[in-house]
């Protein structure tokens, strides 16, 4: 049985995070906040945590946590269909929170588009809790950021 490993991102990764995404169905927003100069700047910041899960040299799955200083976020959470249910989105998961945690954020969020019934269920397997009283809003300069 081949297993998998979970390690930071680098840049050269981007191709196949790209691939992963696209397999998983997560939105890519090129022009915005998934455009690599943008991923570069949020890395070089230290505000992201990327990680990815490679197994025998192809990375298969991807999480990118982000903080705020006092608050963190899970973001980018993908696998690949077929690699999925095997732990690999909770490694990933855990390994974000492990470093928020470290650096002392100890409030770490997440956001589901509404419909998305298998993202709900593995948020709350990982005890999330869904919270009723809060709503969501944005302001956006364009639709790809």
């Amino acid at each position: 049985m081949n297993s998998w490993i979970i390690r930071p991102f680098k840049m050269n990764d981007y191709a196949s995070v790209l691939r992963v995404w696209g397999h998983a169905n997560l939105p890519h927003k090129p022009r915005g906040r998934d455009n690599p100069e943008m991923i570069k700047k949020e890395l070089k910041l230290g505000t992201a945590i990327f990680y990815v899960a490679e197994l025998n040299g192809e990375i298969v799955g991807t999480a990118l946590g982000t903080h705020d200083g006092r608050k963190g976020w899970i973001n980018r959470l993908a696998v690949i269909p077929e690699h999925q249910r095997r732990g690999i989105a909770r490694a990933l998961i855990q390994t974000i929170e492990d470093k928020l945690e470290s650096m002392g954020i100890l409030i770490i969020a997440t956001l589901i588009e509404k419909g998305n019934i298998h993202s709900e269920q593995v948020a709350q397997s990982l005890g999330f809790t869904h919270l009723e009283t809060i709503q969501y809003y944005s302001k956006r300069k364009h639709q790809d950021v």
